[in-house]
């Protein structure tokens, strides 16, 4: 059974002035979401700057995401880590709070072979008994999962049961899906790859767009999923020069200075990030405006 089917948001992490996390700020946006058709909440994913949160942040965002959303939509959290004894603590902690999955990203910087990765997911896998989702970003971590591996994991530990695909490789996302025959759900982990996924029998999306458009987000997947696949592509189509906006700078610098001009107040970002670009944001600000959205 999937942990979900549609546009999961992989949600920011709002900050206060002093660069501490704004949980009320986060319920809000959580709220926000929900109102607006979002099908999942994604907490503490690389668009919620995990990398620089520590571990008592990242489980507190964890715990305050589950109690606020309270069972209303599916809550799956960023528990990866290039250290597999990290990526067992974060999962173990977020499987107490009652979370519906897990999303754990491959082994950056350090990377691994594939018989690495079989090693480092089944044992983080292992250790708890929710569903897994395994997120593979080539871009970022310097590591591609290969369909074979995926296969393998899904094996040797059966809560691994889907994947958020963010390589680009549409030919790889095929042999996975045909290697799979339905028993891995596939999510788009980019925004504009959406329909091309879901017609390979994708399940939806975990998506950053979804912060600033959750609606349109989701009823790119439902439009899809009800049949009705030109107009599924007709919002994939409009929605690609914001989506082009949105990963000019590296995510989530575009996202927060979206969800700031929407009057969100989500705050700056953590160091090494750095505020958008003045051409790019001035760019990014037409973008919304084109797609509708209001700006201040």
């Amino acid at each position: 059974m999937s942990i979900f089917t549609g546009a999961g948001v992989a949600i920011v992490t709002p900050m206060n002035q002093d660069g501490t996390v704004n949980f009320e700020k986060l319920g809000e946006l959580i709220e926000f979401q929900i109102t607006n058709k979002t099908d999942c909440i994604i907490i503490c994913g690389t668009t919620g700057e995990s990398s620089t949160l520590s571990h008592e942040e990242h489980l507190e965002c964890i715990k305050y995401a589950v109690e606020k959303t309270a069972g209303r939509i599916p809550v799956v959290a960023g528990t990866g880590s290039n250290c597999t004894e990290t990526a067992i603590y974060l999962s173990t902690e977020a499987e107490k709070y009652g979370v519906d999955g897990l999303l754990l990203v491959s082994p950056y910087y350090n990377k691994s072979t594939q018989n690495g990765l079989v090693k480092h997911f089944t044992a983080i896998a292992d250790s708890v008994k929710v569903p897994v989702i395994l997120y593979n970003v080539p871009s970022r971590t310097g590591c591609n999962i290969l369909p074979a591996t995926v296969m393998k994991i899904h094996e040797l530990s059966k809560n691994v049961i889907a994947i958020k695909e963010a390589s680009g490789n549409i030919s790889q996302v095929a042999e996975l899906a045909s290697l799979s025959k339905g028993e891995i759900d596939i999510y788009s982990g980019n925004d504009d790859q959406i329909v091309p996924l879901l017609s390979l029998g994708g399940k939806g999306v975990i998506s950053v767009l979804s912060n600033v458009a959750p609606e349109q987000t989701h009823n790119i997947v439902a439009s899809y999923l009800e049949g009705d696949v030109k107009e599924s592509c007709r919002l994939q189509l409009e929605a690609i020069d914001l989506i082009k906006s949105l990963f000019c700078e590296v995510n989530p610098i575009p996202v927060k200075a979206a969800l700031n001009m929407m009057g969100m107040e989500v705050g700056s970002l953590r160091a090494p990030l750095t505020e958008m670009e003045p051409a790019n944001k001035e760019r990014l600000k037409k973008s919304l405006e084109n797609y509708g959205i209001k700006v201040q």
